[in-house]
């Protein structure tokens, strides 16, 4: 399959997903659940400092191999869809929701869509 993400246009995402999970309570209007807050700063933190080491034309450090950055990516899109009920937030509708999204689009873009070569050395 020939998937449609180059490892460039996966670092834009990246640098732009971060910040947009980081803030989601906030802006989805789910910030009094403390646990959901939370794992939003945890899993957008999480993203950022992946792509910051990240060996890629974005990377600053350069240390993870990128196919390893997107085994991450399909892992914390795993967590993110199982958390509501991992964590017991289910029943608050915005935190469930906006979780299910990050997951979705962290396993589609991370596992899916995104071409897996590695950047020559």
């Amino acid at each position: 399959m020939n998937k449609p993400i180059s490892r460039q246009q996966h670092g834009l995402a990246d640098y732009t997903y971060a910040p947009l999970v980081a803030t989601a309570p906030e802006t989805l209007g789910f910030s009094d659940n403390q646990t959901a807050t939370t794992l939003c700063r945890l899993l957008g933190g999480g993203v950022l400092a992946a792509t910051l080491f990240t060996r890629a034309e974005w990377g600053l450090v350069k240390a993870i191999p990128f196919k390893t950055h997107l085994t991450l990516d399909v892992m914390s899109g795993a967590l993110a869809t199982a958390a509501p009920w991992l964590f017991g937030f289910s029943r608050n509708t915005r935190a469930r929701n906006a979780f299910l999204a990050m997951g979705a689009t962290s396993l589609v873009v991370g596992g899916l869509l995104t071409q897996s070569n590695e950047m020559p050395r």
